[in-house]
């Protein structure tokens, strides 16, 4: 299995895209460890084989550091995030906050904290998950996608910082997404955003995984500072 012998972070990895990439490298090989702030639910995914559950917040930057301190992570998976929906003009501040703290803010300094072991041992794989939303408008998406821009820039910014001491560093970019979570956020937008694309359909968690898989393998051993864009041809409309 290609993933054998190496530990996995995967941040929002209770459910939806978060999950299914978690199940796709443990079922690879890799011993996964993921996070997410429902311990019922994180305790119920560790059944599964090589995978299991830490509790932690991504706005909480002492969650943050507490994971942060576990250095030896072949495989970062940035997938937590959070997503609500606001016109700008009806965006609150307390909403504005926690996103950008959970998106941006907690996301750069595990980043950081577990680079840091990466760059010492020589290799190392960080996935960034961004969204279609980071380069294209979409109405009441203002503050979750100027957050998924920061990701894409930064994936760039630490390519080039840590491509010398082996550690590649690249990002997913999914189209709509059927989860449970954007459902509850977004309702039908989320169907209506997907019918409008050239596949004429959302996308699957699973789908998105086979690419945080493929970016995290030794097959994609030369690609750093790549979007890889998994959005049915929503970029290309």
């Amino acid at each position: 299995m290609e993933m054998s012998g190496r530990r996995a972070l995967v941040t929002g990895g209770t459910a939806g895209i978060g999950l299914a990439c978690a199940r796709l490298l443990a079922d690879a090989g890799a011993e996964v460890t993921v996070t997410g702030r429902d311990a019922h639910r994180g305790q119920s995914i560790a059944a599964h084989r090589n995978i299991r559950f830490v509790a932690a917040d991504m706005a909480d930057l002492t969650a943050v550091s507490a994971l942060s301190d576990d250095g030896d992570v072949d495989v970062l998976v940035n997938n937590a995030a959070a997503f609500p929906g606001a016109l700008t003009l009806e965006q609150d501040v307390a909403s504005f906050e926690r996103t950008l703290d959970a998106n941006v803010r907690g996301l750069y300094f595990l980043t950081a904290g577990v680079a840091d072991g990466m760059v010492r041992r020589g290799r190392g794989s960080i996935v960034n998950i961004s969204s279609m939303v980071a380069t294209k408008g979409v109405p009441a998406a203002s503050t979750y996608s100027a957050t998924k821009a920061a990701v894409e820039s930064l994936t760039r910014t630490w390519a080039v910082e840590f491509g010398r001491f082996g550690v590649r560093v690249n990002a997913v970019a999914p189209g709509p997404t059927r989860t449970e979570g954007v459902a509850a956020e977004w309702g039908e937008v989320n169907e209506e955003l997907g019918r409008a694309l050239p596949l004429g359909r959302t996308g699957r968690p699973e789908e998105i995984a086979q690419a945080v898989l493929f970016l995290a393998s030794d097959r994609a051993s030369f690609i750093t500072g790549a979007i890889l864009r998994v959005d049915g041809g929503g970029s290309a409309a």
